[in-house]
């Protein structure tokens, strides 16, 4: 994989804003639900590990740098690359040389802290696995996980260092280099197969999965997925990046059948159809494709959900698209739009975790991004102003 394709997998930059619409339909989320009275509320309902995730978890490092801390690592004011041999000591040199600012970062881990972010009570609705290591980055990363009310289970070795994302900052511009390392060294047999690991596997009802770690553990997204499956629970992943769609097509199709809630940027459904031969580059219609794409369970009709930016987004459930405008914004109120489309993720799956009807779920999902790019990195304030 080159260097550009896997430091997409670790440091996701999708931009989406906020909306406000209305009318979608209301999940249920599991085979041993029954319909629940509309007036009800779903926050009392919530308890600890209702939402699962697991994908590669980063130590995001951010940092103010000068241009003499760029020419040295021959990085560009506004790009992204994955850390080559000339980049090692750069990480040491950051956290030694200027003030950092660490959080838990990666796809699937900034989306579980959204989520957890808009829930706010009870804490560790959210669970995530993934692989670290045995290191001070890991013990960082773990602190910031507790902090952030997630029930993170790391998959903890020694072969490998805890994956890192340094973002060198330059005025407006961010400068990402990302190091996969342990990251890239889940084992299903070592962690997911465990048994106090797979019950709370068993306890959740919403799971995501960033389509990132089909480059590292298919088994693993396929237990999961079939679990799902089986018990009528939502399992919700994300195209991700364009090379997703492209160089793990096979590993991405062997998954599809049991996708309910499929996500992507207007980019990603764009290759996503190209690889398909959907034949057409009309987003609206690429999404309505892959909503009949085969589905393993029938009782749920697969919802996908593409976000354009600035421009609506869009949904296709059944035989109807919908399409939520979202609200305008001040470009000089955008401050960093990286981990933005992570967080409009996030904030979805607070809204089906809550049981939310779709388009509240849209609502959250846009206020959650809204919120992240007038931040810089995958940040947010103490509490949400959402209603």
């Amino acid at each position: 994989m080159t260097a550009l394709n896997k430091v997409i997998a670790t440091c996701s930059v999708r931009t989406a804003m906020a909306s406000d619409e209305p009318k979608a339909k209301k999940l249920k989320l599991s085979e041993d639900e029954k319909t629940e009275s509309p007036n009800k509320k779903a926050a009392t309902e919530l308890s600890p590990n209702l939402l699962f995730g697991m994908g590669n978890p980063l130590l995001d490092i951010s940092a103010v740098v000068d241009k003499d801390f760029l020419d040295k690592y021959s990085l560009k004011p506004n790009d992204q690359i994955l850390a080559e041999d000339k980049h090692k000591a750069l990480f040491e040199e950051l956290v030694k040389k200027f003030k950092v600012e660490y959080h838990a970062g990666g796809a699937t881990q900034n989306s579980v802290k959204i989520a957890q972010w808009m829930i706010q009570e009870p804490h560790n609705v959210g669970t995530f696995f993934g692989c670290i290591g045995k290191d001070k980055f890991g013990e960082i990363l773990k602190q910031k996980a507790e902090e952030a009310h997630v029930d993170a289970h790391y998959y903890e070795q020694d072969e490998e260092r805890t994956g890192t994302c340094a973002a060198c900052i330059t005025g407006d511009n961010r400068s990402l280099v990302a190091n996969l390392a342990a990251a890239n060294c889940y084992k299903k047999e070592m962690h997911l197969d465990l048994e106090e690991n797979w019950e709370l596997v068993q306890k959740a009802k919403v799971y995501y999965i960033a389509g990132f770690f089909l480059t590292v553990s298919l088994e693993s997204i396929l237990k999961v997925a079939k679990h799902a499956s089986e018990h009528n629970k939502l399992f919700c992943m994300n195209l991700s990046a364009p090379f997703i769609c492209q160089f793990f097509k096979d590993n991405l199709m062997q998954v599809m059948p049991y996708i309910d809630v499929l996500f992507g940027n207007e980019t990603e459904a764009a290759a996503f159809g190209k690889e398909q031969d959907f034949e057409t580059k009309d987003i609206k219609e690429v999404a309505r494709k892959a909503q009949v794409l085969p589905k393993v369970n029938s009782k749920r009709q697969r919802i996908v959900v593409f976000t354009q930016g600035k421009d609506e987004t869009i949904m296709a459930l059944g035989d109807k698209i919908e399409t939520f405008p979202v609200l305008k914004i001040d470009p000089k109120d955008i401050v960093d739009t990286n981990g933005a489309g992570d967080a409009f993720v996030g904030g979805f799956l607070s809204g089906l975790v809550q049981e939310k009807p779709l388009d509240q779920c849209v609502r959250a999902a846009h206020y959650s991004a809204n919120v992240i790019i007038r931040r810089a990195g995958c940040t947010f304030p103490e509490k949400p102003d959402f209603k």
